[in-house]
């Protein structure tokens, strides 16, 4: 033992007498606590989730990117191993050669014993038939009461002959970070599939639509978790699992779910009426970054700043204007501007409401009454712009502007009734182009006021420096649709 000195013939001895310890085998491992609450949620919850199933006369719709019905890349091993379990039409949602009939599978969960069901819209979308799996193995045809494409919820209908278990809602506002969670499911087409994970972060815009809000897990969910709830350790449904982001086509720990707080209303709404109504002001809005902040005279980011205001809207008959900043809505502070649209959306509407708003370096109060929200008709796509060609151009806000010109309405696509200053170059790597700006754009007001000459925006500039200001807010038009940046002052 010489050769390894006093301290190493002690770890040795140590050691010897570690690999002299048999470990406990698997049997004789004590269940911990935490393991039977696991297993005892398993146990009550599984049968209030059912497996989902459609067919319809053609090929299905390939699924929305992000879901877990689209993760499933050609060709992989699980698509094969699909093949053998499903038959020659593969894994549900494959890439598969098309067959008279398609089959789509994925998950919900009872929310009424008399046979209401909750589930994604897309795991139901173009369905001819609809058939609901239970625990127990029994089936039955479903029938579609309501959905929203919005949201992707939708809500159906089973005639069972005796009352069935129902989950109950939860909270899920009250969620936080850390928090354990059961995600139960049909995933792959294994049902009655129970995974545990935390939440990973909470109010994740994935920018799938105007009202992203989700609950982020690492709970395994995979193709067939979509509609499928996820309960809180109180056994409760917090969240709908919706999506998935997944490079390589299964599970990689980040999943998304509609929080309870947003799915509970429209199911509500679905149930009742078989349709959602949401509320509407008609003012378009943006993120209120720091700088816009500094700009505008706000102690730091917040609110939502309205871009622009449809005309005859609520938002116009209450005289708000673009660049004024919301703070508050019904007496509720609006933090981060994507509260504002939920806000908006969950007030029914002839309801009147009152907003407090920034402008002019203080705040102002605004009535206004909400109305319905219709669907506008898509805006067709625009051609892409002819390059231009170098116009006499002014230095401003490091931009190159120029006055609006026939040629250069031509050279862009512009419209004969816009007016404004056109960008003509944005430097590489400079602020305006990390604000996403782009030669076309038109520079149309500086703060409040209009501009129709690059003389004007230097002016204003200028004038903004001189006031001690870091940057100037700039509101900026690019077909048909405005929004406001900061732009920093040049310093000398």
């Amino acid at each position: 033992m010489r050769f390894f000195g006093a301290r190493g013939a002690i770890s040795a001895a140590l050691l010897t007498l570690l690999l002299s310890v048999s470990p406990p085998s698997r049997a004789e491992a004590p269940e911990t606590p935490f393991a039977e609450v696991f297993a005892q949620l398993a146990a009550r919850l599984v049968g209030v989730v059912v497996n989902i199933s459609t067919t319809q006369a053609t090929a299905a719709t390939p699924p929305a990117k992000g879901t877990p019905e689209a993760q499933l890349p050609p060709g992989s091993p699980l698509d094969e191993f699909f093949r053998d379990f499903f038959g020659e039409k593969g894994a549900p949602g494959g890439t598969n050669p098309p067959t008279p009939r398609a089959a789509s599978l994925g998950s919900g969960f009872i929310i009424d014993p008399s046979g209401i069901v909750v589930t994604n819209n897309h795991v139901i979308a173009n369905a001819e038939q609809i058939t609901v799996t239970f625990a127990d193995d029994t089936t039955l045809q479903a029938e579609v009461i309501g959905r929203d494409a919005v949201t992707d919820l939708a809500l159906l209908k089973v005639e069972p002959k005796t009352p069935l278990a129902a989950a109950a809602w939860g909270d899920s506002t009250k969620t936080k970070v850390g928090d354990w969670v059961l995600a139960i499911g049909n995933p792959f087409g294994l049902g009655g599939t129970v995974t545990s994970g935390i939440i990973s972060a909470t109010a994740r815009d994935i920018h799938s639509g105007p009202y992203d809000d989700f609950l982020q897990t690492d709970a395994s969910i995979n193709r067939g978790n979509s509609g499928g709830p996820m309960f809180n350790l109180a056994g409760e449904v917090i969240g709908i699992n919706t999506a998935i982001f997944s490079p390589s086509g299964g599970s990689i720990g980040i999943g998304f779910a509609i929080p309870s707080a947003l799915a509970r209303p429209i199911v509500e709404q679905l149930k009742a009426t078989g349709k959602v109504e949401r509320g509407w002001i008609g003012a378009r809005i943006q993120p209120v970054t720091d700088e816009i902040a500094e700009a505008v005279g706000l102690d730091k980011g917040r609110g939502a700043m309205i871009a622009a205001v449809d005309p005859g809207s609520p938002a116009a008959q209450a005289k708000l204007q673009p660049g004024d900043v919301i703070l508050t809505y019904d007496g509720k502070q609006i933090d981060r501007s994507r509260q504002l649209p939920r806000l908006v959306a969950d007030t029914p509407p002839e309801t009147p409401i009152k907003l407090t708003m920034w402008r002019d370096g203080k705040e102002q109060e605004v009535d206004l009454k909400i109305a319905a929200l219709s669907l506008n008709r898509p805006v067709p796509p625009q051609p892409e712009p002819e390059k231009p060609k170098p116009p006499p151009s002014v230095d401003a806000l490091g931009l190159k502007l120029s006055k609006l010109s026939p040629d250069l309405r031509k050279q862009f696509s512009l419209p004969d009734a816009v007016k404004g200053v056109v960008i003509t170059e944005v430097p590489q790597n400079s602020p305006a182009a990390a604000q996403a700006l782009r030669p076309g754009d038109l520079v149309i007001a500086v703060g409040h006021e209009a501009v129709s000459a690059p003389e004007e925006v230097q002016q204003k500039a200028a004038a903004a420096k001189k006031n001690g200001r870091k940057n100037v807010l700039v509101r900026v038009e690019r077909e048909g649709n405005s929004r406001f940046v900061a732009l920093p002052l040049e310093t000398s």
